[in-house]
């Protein structure tokens, strides 16, 4: 097998000088990308709002709200379009309501391309094009256990292919496979009516743990690397004007179920100013256990800036991100939206506004969504996400009206 050397330009999906920087960085960072333009729209926020045809993403069980009988939906997101122009997600996601009693299966399958890389051989020359990718193909089942509230548990098959399918030698002997491995979710949503002199407003509660499952591997073994298991909880509020006129607001958190790696000589920090990380450490904390350490095991550290010392607790909140997103309807077919999402400085700083609007049919939807970073030479900048959406039950009755 001839021997390559891999010159790996890594593209971050952070945007923060490296001082104090210790962010959770979990293998296919794809899973965590928002998919569609309507929850994009409202600064990543969809875990609490509405049932929609992407739900599959934020939260399952909210399918088991949807009125029409099923549905498909296609989205399209060009990633770092600031920094590189063939990096993107394409996500699918379709359900089916088979009754109140029976429950609604959902599905969905994303592909996330890193566009294309040269391989280098030990000489110096490039001899081959790779076109590294992640895919997720997930199957899912949501019921209502009460008028107003539902669950939904998920199954995940995740795939890494950092090399077109073949194996490299990557150096000392060791050689570079495909990974993969499964995940599971469980999914909680609650949507209550509520009466009003001018409508009927919905008051409602998410809940959304994710992606819990093995670590992922590309060299049989010897290195695991967690992938993002996650907890999401939102509320959102929609209240009506009158009969045309509604406003949904909606806030979320997200704290990534992820180990945080610890330094081996304190504060010391490396020539680009990350911390010396004990890996032999990290590499043998299991997936549930990294799961339940992940909320009480941030090590703490000095901040420059201010000459204080940041305690373990105040960094474990610092892990947590937050969305807030408001969605404007008129006679539920015209829709603008507005977000902002959060993230703390030392772990990503990826804060950022959106803005979105859709159109809605009885037959197909367009959603589109725009972010607009607030933090300097942040890549996700100008980031635009497309979803275009089909009601089976209207495609079915207009067909038959043709008839």
């Amino acid at each position: 097998m001839k021997k390559i050397i891999f010159s790996v330009l890594t593209i971050s999906l952070f945007a923060v000088s490296t001082m104090a920087l210790n962010p959770v960085s979990p293998a296919m960072p794809s899973l965590t990308i928002a998919p569609d333009g309507r929850a994009a729209g409202m600064g990543d926020a969809g875990v609490a709002t509405s049932a929609d045809l992407n739900s599959q993403h934020w939260n399952p069980a909210k399918y088991a709200f949807m009125e029409s009988k099923g549905g498909i939906t296609v989205n399209y997101t060009p990633w770092l379009k600031k920094l590189v122009d063939d990096i993107n997600l394409a996500y699918i996601a379709g359900y089916y309501n088979m009754g109140d009693m029976a429950g609604t299966l959902s599905a969905s399958f994303s592909y996330f391309s890193m566009g294309t890389v040269s391989l280098i051989s030990s000489d110096g020359q490039e001899f081959a094009k790779a076109s590294p990718n992640e895919w997720a193909l997930d199957l899912a089942y949501s019921r209502k256990l009460h008028e107003y509230v539902s669950m939904a548990v998920a199954l995940r098959f995740l795939y890494s292919d950092l090399t077109n399918g073949a194996s490299f030698e990557i150096g000392q002997g060791e050689e570079l496979y495909p990974g993969w491995t499964m995940a599971a979710d469980v999914a909680l949503y609650y949507r209550q009516p509520i009466s009003l002199p001018m409508g009927e407003s919905y008051f409602g509660l998410g809940l959304n743990i994710s992606n819990l499952g093995g670590k992922i591997t590309h060299n049989e073994g010897r290195t695991q690397d967690f992938i993002p298991a996650n907890l999401r909880l939102g509320v959102s509020y929609e209240i009506p004007f009158d009969n045309y006129n509604r406003l949904m607001a909606t806030i979320e958190c997200n704290k990534m179920l992820v180990p945080t790696k610890y330094s081996k000589f304190g504060n010391m920090t490396d020539s680009i100013g990350l911390p010396y990380y004990d890996d032999d450490a990290y590499a043998n904390i299991s997936s549930p256990q990294g799961w339940w350490q992940s909320f009480n095991d941030a090590p703490g550290y000095y901040n420059e800036n201010t000459g204080k010392q940041v305690s373990s607790l105040a960094e474990e909140f610092q892990e947590v991100q937050w969305s807030a997103g408001l969605e404007y309807s008129y006679n539920r077919q015209f829709f603008g939206r507005i977000g902002y999402s959060h993230e703390n400085y030392y772990k990503g700083n990826r804060r950022y506004v959106t803005v979105g609007a859709g159109f809605h049919l009885s037959v197909f939807s367009l959603d589109f969504a725009y972010c607009v970073a607030t933090s300097s030479q942040n890549p996700l900048d100008g980031t635009m996400r497309f979803t275009l959406g089909f009601d089976l039950a209207g495609i079915k009755d207009l067909v038959n009206n043709q008839k």
